[in-house]
This record gives C-alpha cells, structure tokens and sequence, in this order.
C-alpha cells in the first residue's frame, strides 16, 4: 500500500517496467481493402467512409465491411476477468454478468452475416443507495440514460436495428423508454435475469432490514453479517423479489418488446444466455420485414402491460415508468383512472416475494410458465388484446397459442415441481384459485384532503390481520411528522415511534429529493413486530419490495404547496382503503382534543403555512433540481416524471417574453 504521508516526487516514476520504454510510432495498418463503390465516394457522407476505416483499425474483416449492422445497447458495469472473478466491482449483481448476453448476442448477430456494435451505460443501484444522499439520483438517472442510449443509437447513423439488454430499478427503464423513442427501428430487450436465493438465509429484500431489526435486539451482529455476505446467493441478475427490477422485466416482455418467456430467467445459466441468441434473430427478423418499435408499441400493448402489470402484484413505481415509455413512443400516457379500470378487471394471480401469499422467488415464477402463461390466464378472462403484435412478428394470441403447447412450458414447469417440489399452478393461479387463496387487486390510488391529486398504495400487500372483518383497512391515529428519512429512521430505531402511530414524512417529493425511495423505511416496519400497526404516508417513492399500510406518490407533493406539507405533530390522520372496490381516501381529521369532518380539516390546512424547516434536502444536486423543475412542466409525477418538450418550451419562451 502507498503511504502518501512519505510519497515524494521521485518515488512517482520509480519502479516502471523496462518494456514501456519500448515504444513504436508506426505501424503496418490493417490488410486489405475496404469495399467501397464509387457511388459510395460519390454521394454518402463522409462519416460513413470513415466508420468503415475505423471497423477496418478494430480488427474486423475489410472483406465483410459491407453487411447490415445492429447496434447492442446494455448497461453493463465493473470489469470480470474471464473466469468470472472481479477485476473491478459494478454497482450491482443486475449489471454484473449482462456483458455475457451481449456476447452471445454479438456472437449470433456474427452468426446471421451482420456486423454487432455495442455500447454501454452503466446504471446505479437503488439498494446500495437507500437512505444516502446517492438516492436523490436515482430517479433522474432514468431520464439521463434513455438520452445517452438515444444519442449513442442516433451517433451509429448505419445501424439497421437496436438490441437493448438491461437488468434493474431504473436502467432497464430508461432502455425501454430510449427504444420506444427509436420509432423507426427494429428493436429488441434482452432482460437481465434474476439472482438466486440463499439455500440457507435471507433474500435481498429482508437483508436491507438487519440495522434496524439489530437496533431492537431481534438478532445478532454475527448473525447480520453471516446473513448479508449470503443474501445474493449468485453474482449476476435482479434481486429475487418483485421489486422494481422485476417487474420492469415482466413489463418489457408484456409490452411486446421482448421475446416470450424472456423476463426473471436466472442469471448466468443457460436458459439465460439463449435468450441474447433468440433476440439477435429476432432483431434480424424485424428488419428483414420492416416491423419497427411503432409497430410493437401501440395503445394496446401499453394496456396489455397493465394489465400484466396488475395480475403480477408489481411495484408500483412502474406507474412511473409506464407513462414515460408510452411518452417516449408517442403514445397517450395513461392516467389514474386507467390504472383504476384495468386493476378493477385483472385480478391478481401470481404468488411471489414480496406479496405471497407463498413468497416464492423470481426464478420460480419464470420456471412456473413467467409472462406467457399469466397472459393465458389473461386471454381466457378477455382483458388482453390479442392482436398486438410482438418482436416475433407474431401477435400475442399467435404466441400464446405456440405457448400452451410448447415443450419448453411442460419442461420448465415439471423442473419446478422436480427440484423444488412446487406446483406451477400454486405459483401462477387460475383467477378463480387466486380468489379463493384471497389475493385482491394490487394497487388503490386514495384521495382526499391530504391527497387531492392522488397518491397509490400496494393494497393487494396490507397484512390481513390490519384489516376488519370485512377487508377494509381503517385506521385513525395521531401524526409522527418528519422532513427527512434519516430523522424518520432515526426515530425508528430508538423505539420513539408507537404502535398506532401514524408516519408523515414530507419534503421527499422531486422538489425536495428526487422523489427518492424510502425502503429503508417500509422494510424496518415490515420485519418489526409492532410494524404493522404504523401506517406510513409520504410524497416520496417506494421500492417495489415494499408492503404494508404505505400511501406514497402523495400528490401535490409538499414542496408545490401540497396540504401534506402543512401537517403538525399530532394531527389527527384517517385512512381507509377498500381492497375490493379500490377506493381510499387519507384526510386531516382533527388536532389535539378535537374533531372534525375533512371538509373542515380541508378548510383548516388551506389557512396553514407550511411546516418550519420544510426545504428541499441542502445536498441536493444542481442536476436533480433541473430535472425536479423539468419534469414538473411534463406532468409531473402522476405524467411519469418525463421531459414534455414542447411544454418546456412554451413555458420557457413565455419567461423570456415576460422578462423581455
């Protein structure tokens, strides 16, 4: 190790190997010749002559110079040697091994007589982020990366198609927004996969809890630490729940973009790897039958991703996602009242962590049929819209048909039996089981007093024992009010919040912190015994692995001058959410040692100023702020977080003309 208390100048130039004075300033050049025409020299551009001298200087056959190419796109991160070890670590297992799958798409691609570029973004982990200042980049990220990918497609101007491959929370999002923004190319997701669970220990979820459950004496430091090292059992793919990561997967495959049975597959293996050599024909495909990404991406395949969406239980800030990717298409983003009406006519039908009622893992979701076979549940309810067409360049029904007789579904679901002694039919249910087992519809979006805008709760995740006898979760309790997490956590773990406690954390919006994720948070209340009996309400964001009583997305958020942000420490809070008829409502309902209606709670938060030290977080990015102002204009968090150009544009030519 280097002691820079005892470096000097010489010590920087000592000890260099002989050979770097062995230097050339020459060389031969490549052999052969490129194969141009002269129309070529006449009338393309010059970039394009030179993009063939440059495929000739990295080592690809002159002779082949010629072919189609297609660009592969991933999101790739740290550096392995070829046995797999690190040579330097990524952020996360989802962007660790996704560098294989571009290999062997790349291999394929070489295969079918085409030339593979790829390129890559690398993208952060929401996980090693929780409860740091790095959170407040987590959502901007998104929108900042489906740009680079859309600038590194456009700089590749002869490319004939696009093959994106992406894993996790926010990567995988922002490649489905920049291929549905590639309107005119044939294009194909390659979802990153899975990791696997302990066979003895925890998942990845529970694992994010060990602080807060040592803090109160429910395990031990040895205990924590054996746990952690064993929590992500293998080095590559998505966590092993249904968070964001998951079921922005699920999402990719139900929109038409991927190939089928292509989400959750486990990483690194080689049901895996083929599904990279499936999308590389797929891709070559589409361009030799001139289908494009507006021919995938049609209001039909956004309600079908909804739909799946909802018999999934999937996280609930793909309601973020979901509009931005039918923003970047062109397409109508869809609003509260559609998320309504497609969860009121879609039950859900998968049993999986984090929702159970059996937490199985990702990987036994795919093993039990994945997406193909929740959308033959799906057809046989009549909520699908059978003629979308997939990267196939068949449509749904056509596929589906393929997939209820096809040796792959027998043979995965009879793995699943064999060597986890599970039935694929107790993993993803018949609506009519998925009833009688008691699962509801995943997401209710309250209003009311403290929410006029709205805001989204995972209903279908409430514990049973919170509810009445009639399944309807009524809570009314005094307000805990913070402006921070770390304060909200802190208070967490000294045992200072009370069952029947109601958790008010403001100031946690775009405008205050990037609309940051608040797991650390949800979790600590979900593996602590008294839990349950805290509900949560924030304008902050949820991880997908979230669960419980947690009203979040509370919109106006506190920083627009939301009624949230106006709360007082033992402010009287009732919430009612009915699981069946998805409604709900959250309202101000009294101050100490009074009562009143939310008409009048309504009036009094109106004449309030808003909380002392309500502020946007100090260490906030200049560039979390811009995005924060930004998409604000587009919609804000209700319209997907996304950039509305020409909105931003008539509000900043309104400012110049009102300034000049």
């Amino acid at each position: 190790m280097i002691d820079d208390d005892t470096m000097i100048d010489d010590d920087i130039w000592a000890g260099a190997s002989p050979e770097i004075y062995q230097v050339r300033t020459k060389a031969p050049g490549p052999a052969g010749s490129l194969p141009l025409t002269e129309e070529m020299l006449l009338n393309r551009p010059s970039g394009d002559i030179f993009g063939l001298t440059q495929n000739a200087g990295m080592g690809w056959n002159p002779a082949e110079l010629g072919r189609k190419q297609f660009l592969i796109l991933s999101t790739q991160g740290g550096i392995r040697a070829p046995d797999g070890q690190p040579v330097a670590l990524g952020y996360h297992t989802g962007h660790w091994e996704v560098g294989l799958l571009v290999q062997a798409a790349a291999r394929e691609l070489r295969a079918l007589g085409t030339i593979p570029f790829a390129g890559y973004c690398s993208d952060p982990c929401d996980g090693r982020t929780q409860g740091t200042t790095g959170m407040f980049d987590s959502l901007p990220y998104r929108n900042d990366a489906a740009q680079i990918f859309r600038r590194l497609i456009r700089s590749l101007p002869t490319r004939s198609g696009v093959i994106g491959v992406a894993t996790c929370d926010k990567g995988l999002p922002a490649m489905m927004m920049a291929l549905a923004g590639m309107k005119d190319l044939p294009s194909v997701l390659v979802p990153g996969g899975v990791t696997l669970p302990p066979e003895g220990g925890e998942e990845a979820g529970a694992i994010q809890t060990i602080g807060a459950r040592f803090a109160h004496g429910l395990i031990s430091l040895q205990d924590a630490a054996d746990l952690g090292c064993r929590a992500c059992a293998t080095p590559g793919g998505g966590c092993q729940f249904l968070g964001t990561a998951a079921t922005s997967q699920v999402i990719g495959e139900a929109l038409g973009m991927a190939v089928p049975h292509s989400a959750l597959a486990p990483s690194g293996q080689a049901v895996w790897t083929d599904i990279a050599v499936r999308s590389a024909r797929a891709v070559c495909r589409l361009e030799a039958r001139g289908i494009n990404m507006r021919n995938i991406l049609t209001p039909s395949s956004i309600r079908n991703a909804m739909a799946v969406h909802a018999a999934f239980g999937g996280s609930t800030n793909l309601l973020l996602h979901v509009p931005a990717i039918a923003h970047a298409a062109g397409l109508r983003r869809p609003t509260v009242e559609d998320w309504i009406e497609v969860n009121r006519s879609v039950p859900r039908i998968v049993s999986v962590l984090p929702n159970g009622p059996v937490h199985h893992p990702t990987v036994r979701v795919f093993l039990a049929g994945g997406v193909p076979e929740v959308l033959l549940h799906l057809r046989s309810l009549g909520v699908l819209d059978t003629a979308a067409l997939t990267v196939t360049g068949k449509t749904v029904g056509e596929m589906l048909d393929g997939w209820a007789a096809s040796e792959r579904r027998t043979r995965f679901r009879e793995i699943l039996r064999q060597q986890d002694g599970v039935n694929p039919d107790d993993v993803i249910m018949s609506p009519d089981q998925a009833r009688a087992r008691g699962l509801t519809s995943t997401v209710t979006f309250p209003r009311g007093n403290l929410a006029p805008e709205g805001s989204v709760i995972k209903s279908t995740a409430m514990d049973p024992a919170i509810l009445d006898q009639d399944g309807i979760y009524r809570k009314e309790g005094p307000a805990r009010v913070f402006t921070s997490e770390r304060a909200a956590m802190d208070a967490i773990k000294k045992g200072q919040i009370q069952p029947g406690d109601i958790l008010v954390l403001m100031g946690c919006g775009p405008l205050g912190t990037g609309m940051e994720e608040t797991y650390q948070l949800t979790s600590a209340l979900k593996h602590l015994p008294f839990g349950k009996e805290v509900a949560l309400i924030t304008d902050a964001r949820f991880s997908g692995v979230s669960t419980g009583a947690c009203i979040g997305h509370v919109g106006p958020e506190a920083l627009a001058g939301g009624p949230i942000g106006k709360l007082r420490d033992g402010d009287r809070i009732r919430i009612f959410i009915d699981r069946e008829r998805l409604e709900g409502s959250v309202d101000f309902v009294g101050e100490v040692g009074k009562r009143f209606k939310p008409e009048e709670g309504e009036r009094i938060l109106a004449e309030r100023k808003p909380r002392a030290g309500l502020a946007p977080h100090p260490s906030l990015p200049d560039d979390t702020r811009l995005w924060a102002a930004l998409q604000q204009i587009g919609g804000g968090t209700w319209g997907g977080c996304v950039y509305d150009v020409e909105q931003i544009l008539q509000v900043l030519q309104g400012g110049v003309r009102t300034k000049g």
